[in-house]
């Protein structure tokens, strides 16, 4: 393979992916603040999605960026007591959040299971902070919104399962058919813990950047499907799309499964939108 397909960066090893995507996500956050003063990040959990976190915390250039004007939220979370350390928002904290001391009121936590009644319930509240923090945004900035119930996603990341699911939007289940909303309650998840809260499909698509971190060889065949065309209902992962920019960022043994047809252009991203 001499070349990677549009919009698709292969690494050596995982290692090198976490740590090429921390580079990379500094440095669109100094673009981003350097054109809007601020930036928003959608951050996502799993083994790629923590690592990359912690190699922003130990990339020195992190400096550049400045963190108390990131607004973070998540692309989905388990439906756990505050403090389980298999929240997402926890992982995060610990990883990147905390060290570089971003601001309490930048992170848009979803509400824990001890904080509402039900998986609904806190689906409902992340949707209402998404949508006031939407209103909040354009009232400052004068800009209509991509969609007026949703801030703006400057980059969101995503990992993706064995399975082809993504944030919690798993193949052949209501949420990822869910349409007209920005969240989703999942009772029965796949895999534990089967209660979650999720951005729809719809809501990840209004990112600017969406961009798609797999590492290993269980992962190869999701990869390969999504690249290929498969139907979003069956992958999810095929269904995410930045408006601007679409980036999957893989190991070489995520990649193994590529069809050769997608090597033939190497073609640039679409440009970045102001």
């Amino acid at each position: 393979m001499k070349h990677s397909p549009k919009g698709v960066s292969i690494h050596p090893d995982p290692q090198a992916l976490v740590s090429t995507t921390a580079a990379r996500l500094i440095t669109k956050l100094v673009d981003v603040q350097s054109r809007r003063g601020e930036a928003t990040v959608v951050l996502t959990g799993g083994t790629v999605g923590i690592a990359t976190l912690e190699a922003v915390t130990a990339n020195p250039a992190r400096t550049a960026v400045d963190w108390t004007k990131v607004n973070f939220w998540w692309g989905d979370e388990r439906f756990l007591p505050a403090g389980n350390p298999e929240l997402n928002s926890f992982q995060a904290r610990q990883a990147m959040l905390d060290p570089l001391g971003v601001p309490a009121a930048r992170i848009h936590a979803v509400a824990s299971a001890d904080e509402v009644d039900t998986v609904e319930d806190a689906a409902a509240d992340y949707a209402r902070q998404l949508a006031e923090a939407g209103a909040a945004e354009q009232l400052a900035t004068g800009f209509s919104a991509v969609d007026p119930r949703l801030p703006r996603f400057d980059v969101l990341l995503l990992g993706v399962g064995p399975d082809a699911h993504i944030a919690s939007l798993f193949p052949e289940t209501p949420g990822v058919r869910t349409v007209g909303s920005t969240t989703v309650a999942v009772r029965d998840a796949p895999k534990p813990p089967p209660e979650r809260i999720s951005l729809t499909l719809e809501s990840i698509n209004t990112a600017f950047e969406v961009w798609l971190g797999v590492a290993g060889n269980d992962k190869a065949g999701a990869v390969g499907l999504a690249l290929a065309g498969a139907g979003e209902i069956q992958v999810p992962a095929a269904g995410a799309r930045g408006r601007t920019k679409t980036r999957w960022l893989i190991d070489q043994a995520a990649a193994s499964q590529l069809s050769q047809r997608l090597f033939d252009s190497d073609e640039p991203d679409a440009g970045d939108e102001d």
